[in-house]
């Protein structure tokens, strides 16, 4: 069970100081990206990466730095890529929006929203086809509920019994929209519930719990030969885009911000974790995280920007 949490607090201290890293330096200009923060978000993505086999594949929206950091726990070629630099994840022409790792079963995200959804269900159908067992978690935020490809998409995988993972990250908001200016039923998972699909939600900021529930629909679902939908509520500290805390404009209030950050996923993972480990042992752990960030955006500042002929270099269409 240490481990376990050990693991786990690893992914959302890793997480959050990235993101800290990426907001101390963003004013700078240096970074030649947009950024969609998940500060506030960490336990979602800690917890169901860490429950995915090695074998299993993942998709992601734009909001995807939580994703690639729990699943590959590497930082040179994430930081290399946020500057732009040729040592990026995509030499440097994907930016942040675009994040994908081949070696590690992440097979991309995009810019667009709900675009990414079909893929992943295109993914699982490749997959049955093929004869492989693995599961494809696709990750989208409530608003990606509202396109219509997510009906396509689930439809379909519930049809033809894809092993799909629907991971719904509900922070409430599409950019600056509340949920209830956006949907005409009460509850995203009475909608899942429509459909032969396993459904599980939560509201928990505890990775490991996040974890513990994914281990257990995913049981459910290799019984039922169902895919999967999980509801996961979230809050996102930060404004949609860029570095900016939200709650000042108006739409959220700093009430709302002070619940949510009084069960901070980073605190409450550090919580358990303090539970089984001495207190020098996690401040270790800690430090061996910040230097590994530190030396990373050092390499990244110290890499070159891609050539002018790499433009047209890895184009396919």
């Amino acid at each position: 069970m240490s481990d376990l949490t050990e693991e786990l607090y690893r992914r959302v201290y890793l997480i959050r100081k990235a993101e800290e890293a990426i907001i101390e330096r963003y004013t700078g200009d240096e970074m030649k990206t947009p950024v969609h923060l998940s500060i506030g978000q960490e336990a979602v993505s800690a917890g169901v990466c860490y429950a995915l086999t090695p074998e299993d594949q993942i998709v992601g929206s734009y909001r995807s730095h939580g994703i690639y950091l729990s699943r590959t726990l590497e930082t040179d070629r994430f930081f290399a890529e946020l500057y732009g630099r040729v040592t990026g994840i995509a030499k440097g022409k994907a930016g942040s929006m675009h994040l994908a790792s081949k070696e590690h079963g992440y097979l991309g995200s995009s810019a667009v929203v709900g675009t990414y959804i079909p893929v992943g269900v295109g993914a699982a159908l490749a997959n049955r086809i093929r004869g492989r067992a693995n599961w494809v978690a696709v990750f989208l935020g409530d608003g990606a509920i509202d396109e219509g490809v997510f009906y396509e998409s689930l439809n379909i995988a519930c049809l033809k019994r894809l092993k799909v993972i629907f991971v719904c990250e509900d922070n409430g908001l599409a950019i600056h929209s509340h949920a209830k200016d956006r949907h005409a039923y009460d509850a995203i998972t009475d909608i899942a519930r429509q459909y032969p699909c396993e459904v599980f939600s939560s509201e928990s900021t505890v990775a490991e719990e996040i974890h513990a529930l994914v281990s257990r629909a995913r049981a459910q679902a290799e019984e039922s030969h169902r895919p999967i939908f999980l509801h996961l509520k979230c809050y996102r500290y930060l404004e949609h885009v860029g570095i900016s805390p939200d709650f000042k404009f108006g739409y959220r209030s700093e009430s709302e911000f002070e619940r949510w950050k009084a069960v901070d996923p980073v605190l409450m993972q550090r919580k358990l974790l303090a539970c089984k480990k001495p207190e020098p042992e996690i401040a270790r752990l800690e430090r061996s995280i910040d230097a590994q960030i530190a030396k990373s955006i050092d390499l990244a500042e110290r890499s070159p920007f891609p050539t002018a002929e790499e433009i047209h270099r890895d184009v396919f269409a």
